[in-house]
């Protein structure tokens, strides 16, 4: 219902760079969290970081702290996700997600109502 299109992503070679790009059509969150996930072949999915709105809130999980960069343009309702120093490790579909209502949970993918579609990253040694 609320579509989030998601770019950016790619092969890269280790210690690179990747920004991957998450716009959200037909409404804006400016109440809400978006965050980042990733999900590796024969893995769970799990948290990257998310940005909350209100508060200008930002988390990391931390096997990405010091190295990505979540931000946002409110305007254009649009969340980025710089990746810096990228590893082999990092390989995965990265998917962005936006909570429907408020909920102190960020990094729970339950609490994540509306889901983009997906972007390849790839890291090579």
């Amino acid at each position: 219902q609320v579509p989030l299109v998601e770019s950016g992503g790619g092969l890269v070679q280790a210690g690179g760079s990747l920004r991957l790009s998450c716009a959200a059509s037909g409404r804006t969150f400016s109440t809400s969290t978006m965050g980042w996930f990733r999900q590796a072949p024969g893995k769970a999915r799990e948290f990257v970081a998310a940005n909350r709105w209100s508060g200008g809130n930002t988390y990391y999980a931390d096997f990405v702290k010091g190295r990505f960069t979540i931000s946002t343009d409110n305007a254009k309702n649009t969340v980025y996700l710089q990746m810096d120093s990228l590893k082999p490790e990092d390989t995965a579909v990265y998917y962005c997600a936006v909570q429907g209502m408020f909920y102190y949970d960020y990094d729970v993918k339950e609490r994540y109502e509306y889901w983009g579609q997906g972007t390849q990253v790839t890291v090579s040694s």
